[in-house]
């Protein structure tokens, strides 16, 4: 958390305003994930070009390279005229001409990294092995399906390693897997091509779904503009470990996989 629909949501509460954009300042706070990997000056006077996301990472496309920011497990971003004094959460400014973005990540696992491009190898480390991007063309089912034929892991745990495909956090993979009506637990290789073709399906519809809602609030996530998410009030098994199924009635299990919650509904989700 924030996964890929958080971000995506995030990317366009501020995308066009943030556009054209010349940095005035960088203000740093105390160390994030990794570090910035340049002068914070020498980011002066470049311009905002774009933003872009790949994965659940933001691209701040620049005149002279790119910033990429991971908001981590508890990170936000804000986007604004006047942003009150730095916080003791508040890890990143940039200061533009069109307001100032603000990192705030209480537990620092976010990052923003600055890279001459995409081909640096900073950049290649942290996108080069990103899976095929669900929302986009690029989602292919032939390939997603080749993907789980090479795969012994049960198919909760592909999901969420982001190597086939990005984005596919916790919540959601829970949510995904309902859907297409298999367990957590399945091995990837041995789910046929119909469940194949229906997962593939439900991974689009559930991720498209989350982003217009606003992605999920679970403790403190809001986009660039402050405003909150409410996918989570439309899960059917997410967080809802004995509570009936809307479907069969049956009571909703949790099992731990990796040390992450799954849950799922013992009736609706075949092995």
């Amino acid at each position: 958390m924030p996964e890929l629909p958080e971000v995506e949501v995030t990317r366009r509460s501020f995308a066009e305003a943030i556009a054209g954009a010349k940095i005035q300042a960088v203000v740093l706070g105390k160390p994030l994930r990794w570090p910035l990997g340049c002068d914070p000056l020498s980011l002066v006077g470049q311009q905002v070009v774009g933003l872009r996301r790949r994965g659940k990472y933001l691209l701040a496309d620049t005149s002279r390279g790119l910033l990429l920011i991971h908001l981590g497990m508890s990170g936000s971003l804000r986007f604004a005229y006047g942003l009150p004094v730095a916080g003791p959460h508040d890890h990143f400014d940039l200061v533009t001409d069109k307001g100032t973005l603000r990192l705030h990540d209480p537990r620092r696992f976010g990052a923003v990294v600055f890279a001459a491009g995409e081909q640096a190898p900073v950049a290649v480390k942290l996108l080069g092995a990103l899976g095929m991007e669900p929302l986009s063309d690029a989602f292919s089912l032939p390939d997603f399906q080749a993907g789980l034929k090479k795969s012994r892991v049960p198919i909760k745990q592909l999901l969420l390693a982001g190597h086939l495909v990005v984005g596919v956090g916790n919540i959601y993979a829970s949510e995904v897997l309902f859907m297409a009506g298999i367990r957590p637990t399945a091995v990837s290789s041995r789910i046929g091509a119909e469940r194949v073709r229906r997962l593939y399906e439900a991974i689009r519809v559930v991720l498209a779904r989350a982003v217009e809602m606003g992605g999920s609030t679970l403790r403190d996530f809001s986009n660039a503009e402050g405003m909150a998410g409410h996918f989570q009030t439309t899960a059917n098994v997410y967080g809802r470990e004995g509570a009936p199924c809307h479907t069969c009635g049956a009571a909703i299990r949790l099992l731990r996989q990796g040390q992450r919650s799954s849950y799922f509904c013992p009736q609706c989700q075949r092995p």
